[in-house]
């Protein structure tokens, strides 16, 4: 008998054991909890810590209160002067009720996938109305505002509360990237034309001046040489005048010696003259005097 009764006492025992583990449930403090009895809500949890339910017949669901991310997928949108862009988005939301959050779409994975449609929505009104300049340049940041408050407005029957979303990237399609880039390759190169251009018109221009500045240096030295030169001249025949003057027969002698060195630079110079003539007349009488 009495070890039918430890035994009925531990069957007891188990059975409270079991019933209490399945009336207790911990909410973490990252987390928020829903009680549902057989599917239908009863209660939400939010402080974190050790709560009780009916066993057996009520179960938690746990949702994250913390701020989480969605990574929207590249999406292709034409601009108001019919620009297309590819846009790759992200967005930050947190549940800020979860019994509504429950009620409309149930697990974050339904979540994500209605909230990426209504990101997607909003992103082509706002950025299908503006010009492609605008998503390229600082107006973009009240773009993605406006874009997050219209997000926000839809999510917020689902219990949601968006708190950014911002675009990841914004690119041109392929081939309007490769027709830009040819674009842009042949403005580059006519710029590059046209500096050329520019550059041996300039190094002609310099050239010239160059030439031009040569040529008068040139004739200026050539003009102050022959000034130069006509002074010396001028100043040799004074002094050559003065000097015949004073003794006129040896510088007929001296000249006749400056005759002879010249016509006779070499052994190979001929001369038929007469011997009476005038330019030999040293040679035949050192006073310079002719014979008749």
């Amino acid at each position: 008998m009495k070890r039918i009764s430890y035994i009925f006492l531990l069957v007891v025992l188990i059975i409270f054991v079991v019933i209490a583990w399945s009336s207790i449930f911990t909410v973490h403090q990252t987390k928020q909890a829903i009680v549902l009895q057989f599917g239908d809500p009863r209660d939400v949890v939010s402080d974190p810590g050790l709560h009780f339910k009916l066993p057996f017949v009520q179960n938690v669901v746990r949702l994250d209160k913390r701020i989480l991310a969605y990574n929207g997928g590249q999406e292709e949108i034409i601009a108001s002067d019919q620009k297309r862009l590819v846009v790759d988005t992200y967005t930050r939301f947190k549940i800020v009720d979860p019994l509504e959050f429950y009620k409309s779409v149930g697990s974050e994975q339904v979540a994500r996938s209605r909230l990426g449609a209504i990101v997607n929505a909003n992103l082509r009104q706002v950025l299908g109305g503006v010009p492609l300049q605008s998503v390229l340049t600082e107006e973009r940041t009240s773009l993605m505002q406006e874009i997050t408050n219209l997000v926000n407005q839809g999510a917020e029957p689902l219990g949601l509360k968006v708190v950014d979303v911002r675009i990841k990237r914004a690119d041109l399609p392929t081939e309007n990237s490769e027709a830009i880039f040819r674009r842009m390759q042949a403005e580059r190169d006519r710029e590059a034309r046209e500096f050329r251009a520019q550059g041996e018109e300039q190094a002609t221009r310099i050239k010239a001046n160059a030439d031009r500045e040569k040529a008068v240096l040139l004739a200026e030295a050539n003009r102050d040489s022959q000034i130069i030169r006509g002074e010396g001249d001028a100043k040799r025949n004074a002094i050559f005048a003065k000097a015949f003057s004073k003794d006129p027969e040896f510088f007929n002698f001296y000249r006749s010696m400056l005759a002879y060195k010249q016509a006779l630079i070499d052994n190979e110079t001929s001369l038929i003259l007469s011997p009476n003539s005038d330019f030999f007349r040293f040679f035949n009488d050192s006073a310079g005097k002719l014979k008749k």
